[in-house]
């Protein structure tokens, strides 16, 4: 059974770009209005995350491969996060943030619902904006 609701997009981004302003882009020129990526991978020169406490973020100057990512995206917000292996194949991982630049290629999949919203309002609880569905 085909969702009429449901549409799938599919981009490649290059060496020099950022990945998460890559996919951020993507989201608006698509106008996703609730969105997941379905699939990442490719390579980047340089890492940037914030990593578990919810505080701290680091940067890595060193290649990595994208091994896994996961995220929910809208033209509102964007929650991702992305597991990378080095050349030792050691993982490291955490909550995207600009600064992971493309080394040779990414190959980005998201899967586009239009027929729902996600909304990010602020969570005084959480101190961060938080997912709502509309």
């Amino acid at each position: 059974m085909v969702n009429k609701f449901m549409k799938q997009i599919t981009i490649r981004l290059k060496r020099g770009q950022d990945l998460k302003e890559g996919i951020v882009a993507i989201v608006k020129e698509n106008n996703v209005k609730a969105g997941v990526i379905v699939s990442a991978v490719g390579c980047i020169d340089k890492a940037t995350l914030r990593i578990a406490d919810g505080k701290t973020v680091k940067t890595w100057d060193k290649k990595f491969e994208i091994v896994s990512i996961t995220g929910t995206v809208s033209v509102n917000g964007c929650h991702i996060h992305v597991s990378l292996s080095d050349t030792d194949g050691m993982v490291v991982g955490g909550h995207l943030k600009e600064g992971c630049i493309i080394n040779t290629t990414a190959e980005i999949v998201i899967l586009n619902f239009e027929d729902t919203e996600y909304l990010r309002p602020p969570d005084a609880t959480t101190g961060y904006d938080e997912l709502e569905v509309n």
